[in-house]
C-alpha cells in the first residue's frame, strides 16, 4: 500500500515535470490558515507577521457602525478583527495575537477613492475575497474597487494597493485603535514620506499614566499629487471647540501645514491616476524613536519589492515550522497543527530595533542588545506549556527569552509577571517567571546567568513588603494560604505553590539543599484548603474558617468568585501538578481521585478555553489501568475544539497557550507538570512526527514519535529505541537523547 502511494506521487511529479518543468511539494508554511482563531473569542488576526515580529498588519473591522471597540462584553474587545464582522476601516500596523484585553491595533492605513473623507465611519467599506496565508493577506475593498495586499518583515509592515483609474487616496489614521490613549503626532516629511507616533498602553484598562509611544515612518512608492494632515474637533461637555470653526468636521490642512499633534489626527496622500496603478507603503515600527523606525525600514526592506519581502518572510516561516514535520492523517489535521505552531511563534516577540536598541522596563532608559530582547510575556498562560515547547524545539529563542526576563529584573528589580512592550501590567496572579526559568534550566538550557535568576526568584518568593509579584505573601508564609482578604485566595495559593515547587527543583539542581527542602514544604500548603467532605479546595477567611456560603460551581465562564481567578473550585481542583500523589491521598486513593476527575468532565465543568484545567485530560495517566481515558479524552478534545475554520480555537489563544496545547496533544506528549522536566504520553494524532533538535543544546539531530496502529486504539506499549517503558511518562533528557519513541496500540 505504501509502495503504491509513493508510486502515484512519483508518477504525478514526473508528469508535472514533463508539462511544467517542476514538482512542488507542499511545505509546512503552506498549511498555515491565519483565519483559525479569528472567531469564537480566539483573538487572533489574519494579517501577515514575521516569526516573532514587531510589526504586523491586520484588517481592522471592529469599529464599524455596529461594531465599536471598547464595548463591554463584546468579543471584538481585545483584537482588531472578528471574522463575522463586515465593515472595514483600515489596516492596523501593530497588533497582539490571542490576548484577552485590548491593546495596540493602531496606525491604521486605508485606501479610498474620490474626495478625501477622514471620518472612519463614513470612509469605511465592506470587503470581499479575503486570502490569508503565512506572511500574506489580501482583500478587495468593495466601496472603492481597490485591492489590498500585505506582507511584513520583522519590523516593517508592507502594504500594497491596486487603485482604479481616477482620484485615489491613502489615509493614515492615528485616532482609531483598540484603546483610547491620548496623544499622537504625524508629520508629512515629503510627498513620499510620513513620520509620527501614537500613544498606547491601556492594556486591561491600565491607567493612562502607563501610556507609551509607538513610533513609525511610512514611505510611499509613488509621490503624492497632494497631501495633508487633519485634526478632528475636540468636544468639551458636548460642545465643539470654537477655534476649529468647522461645524464638527475635521480641519483639513493641505500642503502648507505638514505637522499636527493631538488625539483624533491623521494624514492623507492623494493621487490622480490615468490608469490602474499600484502604490506600496512600507511602515517601519520602533518603540525607541522615529529615527530607529526609519532605520528599521531602510535596513530590513530598503528598495526590496513586495514580492521579495513576502518570499523572505515566507521562507523564514517555513524554516521555523519545518522544525517539526508530520506524516499521515488529513490535510485538515496538518492545517490545524501547523497553524497552532505558527501561533506559538508570534509571542513573545521582538522588542529591539535593528540597531539593538530597546526601551528598558519603566521606559526611563534606552538599552542595547546584540541578541534579541523579547516582549509580551503573558506568563500566567504560557508557563504551562508554551515555554516548554520553545525549550524543546526552539531552545535558542527560549534562552533569549529567559535572558530578557533577567534584564527586566536588572531594570525593574523584579522578574516579569505580564510584561508588554517594557511596561509591567501585573495582570493575573502568581509568580510564573520562576517556573519558566527553572523549567528551562532543568531541560539543559543553561547559557544564562542562573545565579542571578535564582536570586531573583528568591526575592519574589521571600520579600514580604512591597512585593508586586506575590501580594498576600505574609499570610501565605505564616498560614500556608491566602485568605479571603486577598484576590482569588485559593487559586493564588496554588500558583505560589507551583512556583515554590519549581524553585525547590532548581535549588536542588544547584546544590542548595536547605532551600530545596524549604520550598518543597511550602509547595504543599494547598492541602490546608482541601475540604475532605467536598473533595474540593475552598477558601478560608482570615480567622481560618471555611468561607460561607460556598458554591463550588460559582466562577465558571469568568464570573466573579471569592476564591478563584477565572474559574471555579471544580476547574482548579486538580491544579497541583507537582503533588498528584498527595492529592490522590487526600481524595481517598486512586479510585476516588479518578472518580472526582471524571466528574469534572461528566458535569461539564471542564473548560477547554482556560488554563487552570487544561492538563486535566492527561491526569488519568496517574491512575494505573485508566490511562486509556487520557488517550480517549485528549483525542475527543482535539476533534471537538480545534478545527480548520475561524471558530477553530476553543476560545482566547492566550498568546499561543491553547495552540501549544494542541501541538503537544497532536504529537502525543504533554509537559504535565510545569517546572518538572517530564512529559506524559498519549496516542499521537499523526503516524509519524519528526522533531529536529538544535545541536547547540542537544546531542541528537532529531527525535521521532511513531504510532503503530491496530484495532481499538488503546496503547499496548510504549518503547524508546526498542526498550519498553514501564509508565506513561518520560523524562525530557531521555526523550531528546533517544531516536524513536514508539506508541504501540492493541
Amino acid at each position: 500500500m505504501v509502495i503504491n502511494k509513493k508510486y502515484k506521487i512519483q508518477t504525478a511529479c514526473f508528469l508535472s515535470m514533463l508539462f511544467f518543468n517542476i514538482c512542488w511539494a507542499q511545505q509546512p508554511a503552506d498549511f498555515v490558515n491565519p483565519f483559525i482563531g479569528t472567531s469564537n473569542f480566539g483573538a487572533t488576526f489574519p494579517g501577515p507577521i514575521a516569526p516573532r515580529g514587531m510589526a504586523s498588519i491586520s484588517p481592522f473591522n471592529v469599529s464599524g457602525p455596529q461594531n465599536r471597540p471598547l464595548e463591554k462584553d463584546s468579543q471584538w474587545l481585545s483584537n482588531p478583527y472578528v471574522n463575522e464582522n463586515t465593515f472595514l476601516t483600515g489596516f492596523s500596523q501593530v497588533n497582539l495575537s490571542g490576548v484577552g484585553c485590548p491593546e495596540l491595533g493602531v496606525i491604521l492605513l486605508m485606501p479610498t477613492t474620490g474626495e478625501v473623507e477622514v471620518d472612519h465611519l463614513k470612509y469605511g467599506s465592506t470587503y470581499s475575497n479575503e486570502v490569508a496565508k503565512a506572511a500574506y493577506y489580501s482583500v478587495n475593498i468593495d466601496k472603492y474597487k481597490v485591492k489590498g495586499e500585505f506582507t511584513a518583515s520583522k519590523r516593517v509592515g508592507v502594504n500594497k494597493f491596486t487603485f482604479p483609474k481616477g482620484k485615489s487616496n491613502i489615509l493614515l489614521n492615528l485616532g482609531v485603535g483598540l484603546t483610547n490613549e491620548e496623544g499622537a503626532m504625524v508629520k508629512v516629511v515629503s510627498a513620499t514620506e510620513i513620520e509620527g507616533m501614537r500613544s498606547v498602553g491601556s492594556f486591561c484598562y491600565n491607567s493612562p499614566e502607563d501610556a507609551y509611544p509607538v513610533y513609525f515612518v511610512a514611505k510611499f512608492s509613488k509621490p503624492a499629487d497632494n497631501f495633508g494632515v487633519w485634526k478632528k474637533p475636540a468636544k468639551y461637555n458636548g460642545v465643539e471647540s470654537q477655534w476649529m470653526g468647522y461645524n464638527g468636521k475635521a480641519r483639513m490642512m493641505e500642503n502648507t501645514i505638514k505637522t499636527v499633534v493631538g488625539d483624533s489626527i491623521g494624514s492623507y496622500f492623494t493621487y490622480k491616476f490615468d490608469k490602474e496603478e499600484i502604490v506600496e507603503v512600507k511602515i517601519g515600527i520602533s518603540y525607541v524613536s522615529i529615527e530607529n523606525a526609519r532605520e528599521n525600514l531602510e535596513k530590513e526592506t530598503g528598495t526590496k519589492s513586495f514580492d521579495a519581502i513576502y518570499k523572505e518572510t515566507y521562507n523564514e516561516w517555513n524554516k521555523e515550522l519545518s522544525k517539526i514535520t508530520v506524516e499521515g492523517d488529513s490535510k485538515d489535521d496538518k492545517t490545524i497543527f501547523y497553524t497552532a505552531l505558527y501561533h506559538t511563534l508570534i509571542h513573545p516577540n521582538t522588542l529591539n530595533d535593528f540597531n539593538g536598541e530597546f526601551p528598558e522596563i519603566k521606559r526611563s532608559k534606552i538599552g542595547k542588545t546584540t541578541a534579541t530582547r523579547y516582549t509580551v510575556f503573558s506568563l500566567w498562560d504560557t508557563y504551562r506549556n508554551l515555554h516548554q515547547l520553545m525549550s524543546f524545539v526552539y531552545p535558542k529563542q527560549q534562552s533569549d527569552m529567559v535572558t530578557s526576563m533577567l534584564e527586566m529584573y536588572d531594570e525593574n528589580g523584579w522578574l516579569p509577571k505580564w510584561e508588554l512592550n517594557s511596561t509591567e501590567t501585573f495582570t493575573m496572579v502568581g509568580d510564573p517567571a520562576s517556573i519558566v526559568i527553572a523549567d528551562t534550566y532543568l531541560k539543559g538550557i543553561r547559557d544564562f546567568d542562573v545565579d542571578k535568576a535564582y536570586q531573583a526568584m528568591l526575592k519574589g518568593a521571600d520579600q514580604i513588603k512591597n512585593n508586586p509579584l506575590r501580594p498576600g505573601l505574609k499570610d501565605y508564609i505564616e498560614k500556608g494560604y491566602l485568605t479571603t482578604e486577598n484576590k482569588g485566595p485559593v487559586s493564588t495559593t496554588q500558583e505560589y505553590n507551583i512556583s515554590d515547587y519549581s524553585i525547590s527543583l532548581l535549588a536542588d539542581a544547584l546544590g542548595k539543599k536547605a532551600d530545596s527542602k524549604r520550598f518543597k514544604e511550602r509547595s504543599l500548603s494547598y492541602r490546608k484548603l482541601f475540604d475532605k467532605n467536598l473533595k474540593l479546595l475552598r477558601p478560608r477567611t482570615a480567622d481560618g474558617k471555611w468561607y460561607e456560603p460556598f458554591d463550588p460551581a460559582s466562577g465558571a465562564n469568568f464570573e466573579e468568585n471569592v476564591g478563584f481567578i477565572e474559574g471555579n473550585a471544580w476547574q482548579y481542583n486538580f491544579m497541583v501538578p507537582h503533588d498528584i500523589k498527595g492529592l490522590k491521598k487526600l481524595m481517598g486513593g486512586e479510585k476516588a481521585f479518578s472518580n472526582q476527575l471524571q466528574k469534572i468532565f461528566d458535569s461539564k465543568q471542564f473548560d477547554m478555553a482556560n488554563e487552570p484545567d487544561i492538563a486535566n485530560p492527561y491526569l488519568f495517566n496517574y491512575v494505573k489501568g485508566e490511562e486509556y481515558k487520557a488517550q480517549e479524552m485528549v483525542k475527543k478534545l482535539v476533534r471537538e475544539y480545534f478545527k480548520n475554520e475561524p471558530k477553530g480555537l476553543p476560545g482566547n489563544d492566550d498568546t499561543g497557550t491553547m495552540s501549544a496545547w494542541l501541538v503537544y496533544s497532536m504529537m502525543g506528549i504533554y509537559p504535565v507538570s510545569p517546572g518538572d522536566p517530564i512529559y506524559t504520553i498519549t496516542t499521537p494524532i499523526f503516524d509519524r512526527i519528526t522533531i529536529k533538535l538544535d545541536p547547540q543544546y542537544y546531542k541528537k539531530e532529531s527525535i521521532v514519535i511513531e504510532k503503530e496502529v491496530n484495532s481499538d486504539g488503546k496503547i499496548k506499549a510504549i518503547q524508546l529505541d526498542g526498550i519498553t517503558l514501564n509508565s506513561y511518562f518520560i523524562s525530557h533528557e531521555d526523550l531528546v537523547n533517544g531516536k524513536i519513541l514508539k506508541v504501540i496500540q492493541n
